[in-house]
């Protein structure tokens, strides 16, 4: 019988070899909207696939794709699926900045895949949780074209010092993040601080609190997220 550890080693083999996408269907790319959500660290496109799905509309695709296994400082390094390193969750600590900066290069790319694919730039969403949220957010930010907004969950704008001058874009497109008031990991004074930097530079956004949210999701918020994607992405 494998030990639990030999179980864990065979499951991290497996992710580094699993970078592929959950994909909801959708009608006809030319007449479609999409949303790609980028899972918490840990996690996997799985993790978010089926939440999704259940809050969609037959017109949007869904992507929920799923991070690269690294070693995370923040963890003593064990391997995991991270989108880039995290090296502390204090609110002045340390960040990795080529890491954040070559994942936002993957989700640009990914972006202009599906622009290829006949999906426009401003019907494209971005959306993520925690780690992920944090990403969609520069992501989106440092994109040269408009998308059709963004969504953050229980995250924080990484590199923060780096803005307002690093959003070079999408200063106008609509935003919606939400946070719990008792989020024990990514603490809510995160998100409060995040919220009212952003303002100063991208006016179009909404923060939502919910009392009582730990580090996770609830049906409220759930309820929020398909409200603010229905008012984005209205089928064409």
């Amino acid at each position: 019988m494998e030990s639990l550890y030999e179980e864990i080693r065979n499951l991290i083999a497996d992710l580094d070899q699993a970078h592929t996408f959950e994909v909801k269907g959708y009608e006809d790319a030319e007449d479609s909207e999409m949303v790609i959500f980028l899972h918490g660290l840990g996690d996997t496109g799985h993790g978010w696939a089926s939440a999704m799905a259940a809050i969609g509309s037959p017109h949007i695709k869904f992507i929920c794709p799923t991070a690269p296994v690294m070693p995370v400082t923040l963890n003593n390094g064990f391997r995991m699926p991270s989108w880039f390193d995290l090296k502390s969750l204090d609110v002045d600590g340390p960040e990795d900045s080529d890491g954040i900066k070559k994942a936002r290069d993957g989700i640009h790319q990914l972006i202009e895949e599906e622009v290829k694919a006949g999906i426009p730039h401003e019907r494209i969403m971005l959306g993520g949780f925690s780690q992920g949220g944090a990403l969609a957010l520069y992501s989106t930010f440092t994109h040269s074209r408009t998308l059709a907004g963004v969504i953050g969950l229980s995250c924080w704008l990484p590199l923060r010092e780096e803005f307002p001058q690093a959003a070079i874009s999408n200063t106008g497109s609509p935003i919606l993040q939400c946070h719990g008031d008792c989020d024990p990991i990514v603490p809510y004074k995160f998100g409060q601080i995040t919220s009212q930097l952003i303002k100063k530079f991208a006016g179009n956004i909404e923060f939502k609190t919910y009392r009582g949210m730990m580090h996770s999701s609830c049906d409220e918020e759930m309820a929020d997220i398909k409200k603010f994607i229905t008012q984005n992405l209205p089928s064409a």
